[in-house]
């Protein structure tokens, strides 16, 4: 029996705010995508809760009468994950931007899960500290976003990525009951359930309210850029520092195509035009450790092939060098009407070969990639580029898609490093994972949410997801390995 969408809004409508219950079509269609665009799936209903009493009480409700949900932070997520992929109710937590707590002496802040990353710094810079996880939507992307991702951004080399910053969390569970995972203290003595929650996607259940590690601003900054005539030597130059035991605060690369777009977007030469790649390094700390750290890089760099080095101390000169890296992808949006941002991790070491079978692909599928990514700990990001209004580039697009992240598993590496598995990727998981530790995945996430109803359908390959996962039942069952009732592995 199918879900009764009026009766249930008139339901949510009593519990909550009338503005925060959505049912307009043309108002729905704000829902029907994340960043990721190749997939579209307009929800029948989306909620914007504004506290965590609201929060549980809207789950509550699904628990009782049987609806299936997806929280959203502010969609610009890039694997599918905060999409509706079947019927299901958003719940969507862009509304919940509180700042509830700063406590500078033990250097934490607590936000609910809407407040926008950036917002963070804002928070508590006037007082010399900042939050180090900076995707390069960190303008626009949620802290609750973040964690179900467990984003990185360019300073994760160094610092790490979002679990590395979150010490307690405030979660509602699939029943709408309310508990504390993590604690305020650095260390505590039990399981890390708060681990198992970051970048679980959504499919555990919702935070409403975060607290995380803040940083001390470092005394000295200085940001080197340069630049190559091959991406190959780029990429040795990386190896090279980060052999060397150098560890910069940050380290990202981009090519040409990058390095056009970004140029043609801001109606100057922001990069030198004519470099085929260029390695941008930020080095933090104390002031003699970070002048030795810039002579080693400089040398590293020169050493690989750089024709030139430049150096950059000041915060405005820095902010400059860093103005096109950050604006790289809506730059090449400004210049190619589509794109797909894969996401792909790679062992530093293997860097200069991976990025020429990159090329290799890119040519034998005729289709152009960019490449703009944290280099530093081999987070690649390729886009590739395409016309969607071009017959069948779908699926050409998402052939290309694969078989970069095919070349990322076979050199070592993974399949996504930070911007999750979602539906876009949930097809190749099993190239990384056997199928013992798919079924145990699917253990923890059912103690969470018995009846599946968080997120459903995502992360995990399914017979109905994906063409081969019927042949791996079948695989499966003659090799006599039990998966859990009503698991969706496979």
């Amino acid at each position: 029996m199918g879900i009764n969408w009026p009766a249930l809004e008139r339901q949510l409508r009593q519990l909550l705010p009338q503005r925060a219950v959505v049912s307009a079509r043309q108002e729905l269609l704000s829902y029907d995508c994340d960043g990721l665009t190749l997939s579209r799936h307009q929800p029948p209903l989306v909620v914007l809760p504004e506290t965590t009493a609201e929060v549980s009480a809207v789950l509550g409700l699904c628990h009782r009468e049987g609806v299936p949900f997806v929280a959203r932070g502010s969609g610009t997520g890039l694997s599918g994950g905060a999409v509706a992929e079947t019927e299901c109710l958003v719940i969507a937590t862009s509304r919940m931007r509180r700042v509830l707590a700063i406590d500078l002496p033990n250097r934490r802040i607590t936000v609910q899960p809407g407040v926008i990353n950036n917002s963070v710094t804002r928070a508590v810079a006037g007082d010399g500290f900042y939050y180090a996880p900076d995707p390069s939507s960190q303008v626009a992307c949620s802290i609750g976003g973040n964690i179900a991702e467990n984003s990185g951004g360019v300073h994760c080399l160094k610092y790490g990525v979002t679990s590395n910053h979150v010490l307690a969390m405030e979660v509602v569970l699939p029943d709408g009951s309310v508990i504390q995972l993590g604690s305020e203290l650095d260390e505590a003595p039990e399981l890390d359930l708060r681990g198992a929650f970051v970048g679980s996607e959504g499919t555990l259940g919702v935070a409403t309210a975060i607290t995380l590690r803040l940083l001390r601003k470092p005394q000295s900054v200085a940001v080197l850029l340069a630049d190559f005539s091959s991406m190959e030597a780029a990429g040795e130059a990386v190896r090279l520092v980060t052999a060397a035991g150098v560890l910069p605060a940050g380290m990202e690369m981009m090519d040409r195509l990058c390095l056009e777009a970004v140029n043609n977007a801001f109606g100057i030469e922001e990069y030198p035009a004519d470099a085929a790649a260029v390695l941008l390094i930020e080095l933090d700390g104390q002031e003699r450790e970070v002048a030795a750290a810039v002579e080693l890089a400089t040398d590293f760099c020169r050493q690989a092939g750089a024709r030139s080095v430049r150096q950059a101390w000041d915060q405005a000169e820095r902010d400059l060098l860093w103005k096109g890296r950050k604006s790289a992808i809506s730059a090449l949006g400004r210049s190619y009407p589509n794109y797909y941002l894969q996401d792909g991790v790679v062992p530093r070491s293997a860097l200069p070969q991976v990025l020429a079978a990159i090329e290799q692909l890119s040519q034998s599928h005729g289709l152009p990639v960019a490449n703009v990514f944290h280099a530093g700990d081999g987070n690649l990001h390729p886009l590739i580029l395409y016309r969607a209004n071009e017959p069948g580039i779908k699926e050409r697009v998402q052939e290309l898609g694969g078989a970069i992240l095919r070349l990322c598993v076979d050199a070592g590496g993974s399949i996504t490093g930070e911007h999750g598995v979602g539906s876009d990727k949930r097809c190749y998981l099993d190239w990384m994972y056997s199928s013992d530790d798919l079924a145990t995945m699917q253990l923890v996430r059912q103690a969470f949410d018995p009846l599946r109803r968080a997120n459903p359908g995502k992360i995990f390959p399914t017979p109905r997801s994906c063409a081969e996962s019927a042949r791996r039942v079948e695989v499966l069952a003659a090799e006599g390995v039990r998966l859990p009732a009503g698991a969706e592995v496979f």
